[in-house]
């Protein structure tokens, strides 16, 4: 559908496939070789190395991307074409999953610290709750409410220009968590009635006793 443009940069977008190639560079041989559509032995180390990951999903309400983590591994590959992914508990948005009832395709970005290389995965999710199955993935006693089945359909790694732009594995790059407002700032911004300071102050073992 098309949706009329912003009129911030009028007569300056790119509105067609034929100018978009234009105004880039070609491809590189290698960025083609990359993409394939099956879960080779080399692609599987890096999600076997993996402690969290981004899944991003398309519903009815628009787009949503959700970061997912745990110890490396947590994702589990079944075979060249599948992975399954515990859904640990959470605030029950539920955001990816009823995007997923309605729309199964989904991207995976696996991050594995110290490493400039990232790995995606496009291909469709399923929800399942098979209950032999659940018990496989249990943490710390708990077992996850359902468990995400991806199908891959195409599967590339991602050089490291991101990564080392942002310095994002440099401990020169991190920030101290006061630099920024805190969670219940920001909720007691948002409503009036809302108590931040005690929001806060429960947060530590709030966290620590829902992590699983």
């Amino acid at each position: 559908m098309n949706q009329p443009l912003p009129a911030d940069y009028d007569g300056h977008y790119v509105t067609s496939i034929d100018d978009l190639e234009t105004i880039y560079e070609k491809v590189s041989p290698a960025a083609l070789i990359k993409e394939i559509n099956y879960i080779s032995d080399h692609y599987r180390a890096f999600i076997e190395k993996s402690p969290f990951m981004v899944v991003a999903t398309s519903g009815p309400g628009g787009l949503d991307c959700s970061p997912r983590g745990d110890p490396a591994g947590f994702v589990r590959v079944v075979d060249s074409e599948t992975v399954l992914l515990p859904d640990r508990r959470g605030n029950n948005r539920l955001d990816t999953l009823r995007n997923l009832v309605n729309d199964p395709r989904a991207a995976l970005l696996f991050l594995i610290p110290g490493i400039g290389e990232t790995l995606r995965i496009n291909g469709r999710g399923y929800i399942v709750t098979e209950p032999e199955l659940l018990k496989t993935f249990e943490m710390q006693g708990k077992i996850p409410t359902s468990v995400i089945m991806f199908k891959a359909e195409r599967v590339y790694f991602q050089c490291s220009k991101a990564l080392m732009r942002s310095r994002l594995w440099q401990t020169d790059s991190q920030i101290s968590r006061q630099e920024l407002p805190t969670n219940g700032e920001i909720l007691a911004a948002l409503a009036e009635d809302f108590d931040g300071p005690a929001f806060d102050k429960a947060y530590p073992e709030r966290l620590k006793q829902t992590i699983y």
